[in-house]
């Protein structure tokens, strides 16, 4: 059944496949994309859609919110609480414990009675509400949540509605919080007057109740949260109200450590000059010695100019036309201004991306295919490898300089962070490691069986991965050529790796379809996906880490959420395979090269 989303609806199910509202004549699909399916509560605006502006589609979350329902006399005071909310929302999806905000429609002539929605990702799952948790379970939760609630006060942002429902756990075991929005655009300065909030109340610190909730409202909340876990009571049934105290501890049926003991209490202070006031420093008395790491920067958060329509799409915006034969490979120069490409015509173009209409210079030697470009970041100087067995370096358009040792095409190649030492892999099996200062060959590593396909450095320079037509990934120690790993369940060859900014997770796409997530101290599979389309020939993380994009055979470009198995959108727009794909210095600007010997500029529009 579709629903109407026309608020006065009387009859708002309507059969599969309709366009329309039987009943009303609203439009059924918002913006021409999004249906609701089902309620998710029996009488809340909160719907189980589809997004079907993606292929293929993808199950979303749709919310509309009236103004009467936050506490302001208007609409336009209404609305434009709501834009600074869905700006946050946009900046805190970001993180792969929130579910992403696909859109903000403001407007839509075609439903009647239509109030402002957000579309978000749909986290599949079970909510842990049921779940009785042992010490070493709770111990482990909170290491999870607190990085995510440090991220999100990071952001000035008070969640308000942390409990068990709100938490749900995936097939991969992550938890990830959901009702994010809906719990900060309520005002909740009354949490207990209706059913539907009872539940929350249960979790809420005296000073939320009071309507003046605080970063260390969450903290309290939290506490409920594992007291309830712990037990498998009922918040309101480990308060004694008589008291005026906590009185869980009398509900266990195992006893807790002192230092567990102590940090839940704390969480659980009526007073505030009592309770942690910060996520950090629970952390640090659960682990002695160690110090809550964020993930990823605070992000500015502005609100977006256009509100009314979904979330701005990538799509191409120029084709490069200039080759004469398959494009291989791109590289981006510093500053993003200029872009490098070359391939199976052996030659290198130059474009200047500031003009309308880039007319490219080129760089002419090699005698075969050239398969890899990469930049010296201090010096601007371009590296090419080729099926010629050569590596040359490339000042404006003259060759300067010339690498060889390799006894098979070079497939591909890869720079430290500071750029002094280059990596190349071929087609001879063979890794070899060059400090570019002097052109020294330090290492020459060997492990793989077959040809290396792949390349890719750490952000901070301790760790080398490789990919093989063995289908297997090494993962090595820059520095002293030390193999760390051997990961294995790739089931064709190795085309492309990518590290995070962390360091700690490691990318890589394959012939055989699959995109898999490896962690890189213990060596394990986190999560695979199945593109189900075709072979992966590329990918590319931009230097936040939070968009991932793989490109296929089939010459289609596939945004991801790292840590999400849904992609964002799938583009078409080349006629051959991609063979290289890159982002630009400030991650605003994605560059494709083709078998159908163009390179495609793809921008948000």
């Amino acid at each position: 059944m579709i629903h109407c989303l026309n608020r006065k609806c009387t009859q708002p199910q309507n059969p599969p496949g309709y366009l329309f509202c039987s009943h009303c004549g609203s439009k059924l699909r918002l913006c021409d994309r999004y249906s609701a399916l089902e309620p998710l509560l029996e009488g809340s605006r909160t719907f189980y859609g589809v997004d079907e502006g993606v292929s293929p589609s993808r199950p979303c979350v749709i919310k509309q919110i009236a103004h009467q329902n936050l506490g302001f006399q208007t609409p336009e005071a209404a609305l434009d609480y709501f834009r600074q909310e869905a700006a946050k929302l946009q900046v805190l999806g970001q993180h792969p414990q929130i579910p992403q905000l696909f859109a903000y429609i403001e407007q839509e002539p075609t439903i009647q009675n239509f109030s402002p929605s957000l579309v978000q990702e749909y986290i599949a799952g079970q909510s842990i509400e049921q779940e009785v948790f042992t010490e070493g379970e709770i111990r482990q939760l909170l290491n999870e949540v607190l990085p995510l609630l440090q991220f999100i006060h990071d952001h000035q942002i008070i969640h308000r509605d942390l409990n068990p429902q709100n938490l749900i756990r995936q097939a991969n075991g992550h938890l990830v919080l959901v009702d994010f929005s809906a719990a900060k655009i309520t005002r909740k300065t009354a949490l207990a007057q209706t059913g539907t909030l009872i539940g929350s109340a249960a979790y809420s610190a005296p000073e939320q109740l009071r309507g003046k909730a605080t970063y260390a409202s969450d903290l309290y909340s939290l506490g409920v949260l594992c007291i309830h876990l712990l037990t498998g009571f009922h918040p309101f049934d480990l308060f004694s109200t008589m008291e005026g105290i906590w009185v869980w501890e009398s509900y266990l049926a195992d006893p807790v450590s002192d230092d567990l003991r102590a940090v839940l209490n704390k969480l659980l202070a009526e007073s505030l000059n009592l309770r942690y006031a910060c996520a950090q420093a629970v952390y640090q008395d659960l682990n002695p010695g160690k110090t809550l790491v964020s993930r990823g920067q605070t992000l500015p958060i502005s609100v977006p100019e256009v509100l009314n329509r979904v979330t701005p799409r990538w799509q191409c915006v120029q084709t490069l036309e200039g080759h004469h034969s398959s494009v291989h490979s791109l590289a981006f120069f510093p500053g993003g201004q200029e872009l490098a490409s070359a391939g199976a015509d052996r030659e290198i173009l130059r474009w200047n991306l500031q003009q309308e209409h880039p007319q490219p210079r080129r760089c002419s030697g090699h005698r075969s295919i050239i398969d890899a470009l990469v930049i010296q970041p201090e010096t601007g100087e371009l590296i090419s490898g080729s099926w010629d067995y050569t590596i040359r370096f490339w000042q404006e358009q003259q060759e300067v300089k010339r690498l060889e040792a390799h006894a098979g095409w070079i497939h591909a190649l890869a720079l430290s962070p500071d750029g002094g030492l280059l990596v190349s892999g071929s087609s001879d099996r063979t890794l070899k490691l060059w400090h570019l200062p002097t052109g020294e060959l330090r290492h020459t590593l060997k492990d793989h069986d077959s040809a290396i396909y792949a390349l890719a450095v750490s952000p901070d320079g301790q760790k080398l991965a490789s990919g093989s037509g063995d289908r297997n990934i090494r993962l090595w120690n820059l520095q002293t050529g030390e193999l760390l790993h051997r990961f294995t369940g790739h089931t064709d060859k190795v085309t492309a790796l990518a590290f995070s900014p962390s360091s700690q997770l490691l990318y890589s796409g394959s012939a055989d379809q699959c995109l898999k997530t490896w962690h890189c101290t213990t060596g394990k599979l986190i999560h695979s996906v199945n593109e189900s389309g075709s072979a992966i020939t590329c990918l590319a993380l931009n230097r936040a880490g939070n968009l991932l994009v793989t490109a296929s055979e089939q010459g289609t470009l596939t945004l991801w959420h790292p840590g999400k198995t849904i992609p964002l959108i799938t583009l078409s727009g080349h006629e051959g395979a991609i063979r290289d794909v890159a982002f630009s210095p400030t991650g605003l600007l994605i560059a494709t090269a083709s078998q159908d010997q163009t390179v495609k500029l793809w921008q948000v529009v």
